[in-house]
């Protein structure tokens, strides 16, 4: 039973952590596409250790399954929104930002 206990709030720690480094990276991220990245990623990581974390924690009954069911849910339409959503700014025309080293042999940094 402890060990479900201390289960259950790692992952509700590392959930929050992803959960706090995202919107960390949605600010400080240079463009859109990145920005979505980390976006989509750490909320569906931040999210799906908490909801997991939650499931540990109530056990077998039906909050758990309703528990499950949303965690399915957000595996399901997070990737599929920032996909849309990057698949929209592209159609519309944002490119994203490559970095690419010079062709001349500098190291670029030189102003």
């Amino acid at each position: 039973m402890i060990a479900l206990d201390i289960l259950s709030w790692a992952l509700m720690l590392i959930g929050g952590f992803f959960s706090i480094v995202g919107g960390i990276g949605i600010v400080r991220l240079p463009e859109f596409f990145s920005r979505l990245h980390g976006a989509g990623i750490t909320d569906t990581m931040g999210a799906g250790a908490i909801l997991l974390g939650l499931v540990f924690q109530v056990g077998l009954s039906l909050a758990a399954v309703k528990l499950i069911m949303i965690l399915f849910f957000l595996l399901v339409t997070s990737p599929s929104s920032c996909h849309a959503l990057a698949r929209s700014a592209v159609t519309h025309g944002l490119k994203p930002v490559l970095d690419s080293p010079p062709r001349d042999g500098s190291s670029g940094t030189e102003v």
